[in-house]
């Protein structure tokens, strides 16, 4: 994989091309800025910009006006190749705060083993409707720790929309781990979010199973690559997958 290829094929699809990810939202540009707007439940924020020293604080106040005017909370999705070099400080200025670092990570597809199972005992089942999103929330509460009313109600918006793939590992009855595969019509990633498994079921080989489940629907749509913003827990689990970092991203957010 030619790094350098990877990563602009990246960064111009998903970002500076990138496409809504749901219904009722939008993606537009504003002078050197790609921000994706939409109801409170969905992600908000700056997915690009291509700024430098001059006109950076000008957008970042242009932004910041124009969520505060809509009454949303957003997010400036900052990438460690981002212009300026002092963007980051210019956001925190600005009353933005960081959230913990990402690793972007890429495989191609095709390189990837597709065929890994789930533990014995574990089935893994499409979500295809709202008692399958809700036991996919609940997953996600344990997991993380984090409340997953936002994750429902985009989840539940997205129900018809065959963009999203979201899939559960059920053991006995009862979801243990959980997670979802984005697509992007049109471009050459497909992206793996929300892999998560409940305490006293990890380590067990889940989240490889997950991860081989989405690789094979991803293959089968006929996207090139699989992108992950992988954590520090991810990261070597990924790597051992054949995952290769990309660059980082860091969330800075504003209330």
């Amino acid at each position: 994989m030619d790094h350098d290829e990877v990563l602009a094929l990246f960064d111009r699809q998903m970002r500076r091309e990138a496409r809504p990810d749901g219904p009722d939202v939008r993606v537009e540009r504003d002078a050197g800025v790609v921000r994706q707007v939409g109801p409170p439940h969905a992600w908000n924020g700056v997915l690009w910009s291509g700024l430098d020293e001059g006109s950076a604080d000008a957008a970042v106040a242009r932004q910041v006006r124009f969520f505060g005017d809509l009454g949303l909370g957003f997010e400036w999705k900052l990438y460690a190749h981002d212009r300026p070099a002092d963007l980051a400080d210019r956001l925190l200025a600005a009353g933005f705060a960081a959230e913990p670092a990402e690793t972007v990570m890429v495989a191609r597809v095709a390189d990837l083993d597709t065929e890994v199972q789930p533990p014995d005992g574990v089935s893994l089942v499409p979500v295809t409707d709202a008692a399958g999103v809700q036991a996919l929330v609940e997953v996600h509460e344990l997991a993380f720790g984090a409340d997953g009313s936002r994750l429902r109600d985009h989840l539940l918006a997205r129900l018809s929309d065959d963009t999203v793939v979201p899939v559960l590992a059920v053991a006995d009855g009862r979801a243990v781990s959980a997670a979802r595969l984005d697509l992007s019509p049109g471009t050459s990633f497909a992206g793996l979010w929300g892999g998560g498994t409940v305490p006293g079921r990890r380590g067990r080989g889940l989240y490889r199973a997950l991860v081989a489940w989405r690789a094979r629907r991803a293959a089968a749509r006929g996207y090139d690559y699989l992108q992950v913003d992988a954590s520090d827990q991810s990261r070597p689990i990924l790597l051992g997958l054949g995952f290769v970092p990309l660059t980082t991203t860091t969330p800075y957010v504003r209330d």
